[in-house]
């Protein structure tokens, strides 16, 4: 046993304990909202702001991982400029870890999606059509976009009902 052991374990135990506290204080770093919520994540999150919740405005939602899709879908006419925060980057932020997240509409419409497909295609919680906000009676306040003109496999039944619109809020199971 070398006489530099027990300082190598007292260094040792000193990294593990400042690494395991750390982790805490970044999930208190999430702010609460400061405009309208638009978005709750619930369930088996890491990152919560209001309560065991993560509750995101449109300032926060945007101030993630963005990104612009021009596609058209089956419910709009024509190409749209759509404009949200990738999904990948919202499970990120949230700290998700599941296979499969709940996605439900302000109508109670709900589905399960597997988190592979936000990892595998650039899906996005659109927000702005042709840079303005969507309104609720235009599939918004924000949808669940796939990019459906990059990918024209996804023009099937089962990712149309991924596709919710009117999202509310997100479980994690």
């Amino acid at each position: 046993m070398s006489l530099f052991w027990p300082c190598r374990a007292v260094l040792t135990f000193s990294l593990l304990l400042f690494s395991s506290a750390s982790l805490p204080v970044m999930a208190e770093q999430l702010p609460p909202p400061e405009g309208d919520v638009l978005l709750r994540v619930t369930g088996d999150i890491e990152n919560t702001n209001v309560g065991d919740e993560l509750h995101l405005d449109r300032k926060m939602l945007m101030s993630l991982s963005t990104r612009v899709t021009e596609t058209s879908t089956p419910w709009t006419e024509g190409v749209g400029r759509f404009e949200g925060p990738l999904l990948r980057a919202l499970l990120e932020a949230a700290g998700i870890r599941n296979e499969h997240v709940r996605i439900q509409a302000l109508n109670e419409y709900e589905t399960e999606v597997p988190v592979a497909d936000f990892h595998e295609y650039d899906v996005i919680l659109a927000l702005e059509r042709d840079g303005e906000p969507i309104a609720v009676r235009d599939l918004g306040p924000m949808f669940v976009l796939y990019p459906f003109d990059e990918h024209p496999q996804l023009l099937n039944e089962t990712i149309r009902h991924r596709s919710v619109w009117h999202v509310g809020s997100i479980h994690v199971p």
